[in-house]
């Protein structure tokens, strides 16, 4: 009896193969046979040798051209003219505001909707006449020379330097040291603290890692401690990111300044108070409000970076440390203590950066800088010539309840006073005027000496309340969705700075007096200044 096709033996290279005992299992896999297929597979030639059909596996292959295909261009969206300009006006409108975003600004044409610069015009025709530019007797562009021949070139050379001469002497007359060869000293390097290569790139690292940038500013000196230059690039470059200004050590400064300073601050960014303090803070639950409805804006996103920058001992490390709750990082009370950037872990959806101190490009003298707090006053050389500037700042009787020091002429009087009350003397009874100096910039530095500058005059209450209604129309540029979140979270954030109470700020009362704690000499001191 012949046998059925089925009960025929099968290709060793056939997955369903049975083996000799009757068995289904195949001792080939069905990726050991693919993998061996692969090896036979050649592409096909004709008689001449050229490939005809490739296969799988070949090292050669045909050249192909891809068709095109009208689905390309199907998923593509037009705009005509005028919303166009309707978008960008409302654009406009919208990035000028602090207290208003825009969300998924990279999935939006922004270089479309920005204004585009207007091409300028070649003024051909200003320095060439018609005839000779586009006429019959156009002539080739020749170079502009200095002069045609060499004799008005020796005239020009001439007159260039009797310009030079008079010029020269003017400056001369103006500068009498430069008469007697004499010339300023070059700064130290100290005074070039914070202004490195390497601390700009730190700083850049924090700012392009950030999502939100809090700029930490010194409660005593807000306008003295800011960084426009960085506000300025986040504004041009990195308009998606955000910026906060966070008012430290509100503790050394009256409560009314500190509601001046709000006032002021809040028109350009959502301004905080704060107090740094481990075991009794103030502004921590602002803070912490703030920079969770910036994450539920970012929800795109896993997780949000926030960068603290600043001066040098405006207290940044402190502000981490006060939100963790503990010392993460390294804090003391003088400039330069921390190096490179550190990641410290807030919550799931919150991580902080804190970055080194930055000294901004600005026309600051040698005792602005050391009276900032740039400067370490261990490494001072001469302390005793920026007590003057002290005791123009700070006024007499704060001095005279600090020291115990009634009358002084001038500085070095202070000094030798000072010396004698605490028994700062060198061998032979000689008053150590290096050491009270540091004593005092010292103190100056921690706060002990009370000074603060005061907020400037609200003429216009109307433009203090930040428009953070979010009812006007943004356009087409977002969803319908995009924009409630926006609008919500923003008006949470204002509802936030609002709700401040700056009444249990932990005012260190006996730095001041009755009246400049109730602000009765605020208006003199504006007036003064």
């Amino acid at each position: 009896m012949a046998k059925k096709k089925a009960d025929k033996p099968k290709h060793s290279l056939d997955v369903n193969r049975a083996n000799k005992n009757g068995s289904g299992s195949n001792k080939r896999t069905a990726a050991t046979v693919r993998r061996l297929k692969m090896y036979n597979t050649c592409p096909e030639r004709n008689a001449e040798g050229k490939i005809l059909r490739i296969t799988f596996g070949s090292d050669k292959k045909p050249d192909t051209r891809i068709q095109p295909d009208r689905r390309w261009f199907g998923n593509t969206h037009t705009i005509d003219q005028e919303k166009l300009e309707y978008l960008r006006k409302e654009l406009r409108s919208r990035l000028s505001n602090n207290y208003e975003c825009v969300l998924k600004g990279k999935n939006l044409p922004m270089s479309l909707l920005n204004d585009l610069p207007k091409q300028q015009r070649v003024h051909l025709l200003d320095t060439e006449p018609f005839e000779d530019v586009f006429g019959k007797k156009g002539k080739r562009k020749r170079p502009k020379l200095l002069a045609s021949d060499y004799q008005s070139l020796v005239q020009k050379a001439d007159s260039l330097q009797d310009k030079f001469e008079q010029k020269n002497e003017a400056r001369l007359s103006t500068e009498g040291d430069e008469e007697d060869g004499f010339r300023d000293l070059v700064r130290h390097t100290m005074f070039e603290k914070g202004q490195s290569k390497r601390i700009w790139g730190e700083l850049y690292k924090v700012i392009d890692s950030s999502d939100v940038v809090v700029q930490v500013l010194d409660a005593r000196d807000p306008q003295g401690t800011r960084c426009y230059h960085l506000e300025k690039h986040l504004k041009e470059n990195c308009s998606h990111k955000h910026m906060v200004f966070l008012l430290n050590k509100c503790d050394l400064i009256p409560s009314w300044a500190t509601k001046g300073w709000l006032k002021v601050l809040s028109k350009e960014f959502p301004t905080i108070a704060f107090h740094a303090s481990v075991t009794k803070p103030f502004g921590k639950g602002s803070l912490l409000s703030v920079l969770r409805q910036f994450a539920r804006l970012k929800s795109d996103k896993q997780a949000i970076s926030v960068g603290f920058v600043g001066y040098p001992n405006v207290g940044k490390s402190s502000v981490i440390n006060t939100l963790r709750t503990k010392n993460v990082c390294k804090v003391a009370p003088i400039p330069g203590e921390t190096k490179v950037w550190q990641y410290i872990t807030l919550t799931k959806r919150i991580y902080l950066i804190d970055c080194p101190g930055v000294v901004y490009q600005n026309s600051d003298s040698e005792t602005d800088i050391v009276l900032k707090g740039v400067v370490r006053v261990a490494n001072l050389h001469d302390a005793a010539e920026h007590i003057g500037e002290v005791l123009k700042r700070v006024k007499k009787e704060h001095l005279e309840r600090a020291y115990k020091i009634r009358d002084w002429v001038d500085e070095n009087d202070f000094l030798l006073k000072l010396c004698k009350l605490t028994g700062k003397l060198l061998k032979g009874g000689e008053p150590d005027l290096m050491t009270a100096a540091k004593m005092v910039l010292f103190d100056w530095q921690r706060g002990k000496i009370p000074f603060f500058v005061p907020p400037p005059q609200q003429v216009d209450d109307k433009s203090e309340e930040p428009n953070v209604t979010g009812d006007d129309k943004k356009g087409e540029t977002e969803t319908e969705e995009d924009k409630e979140k926006s609008s919500s979270a923003m008006k949470a954030i204002a509802d936030v700075l609002s709700s401040q109470q700056l009444e249990d700020v932990p005012v260190q009362t006996d730095l001041f007096s009755d009246n400049e704690l109730k602000g009765e000499v605020s208006q003199q001191t504006a007036n003064a200044e």
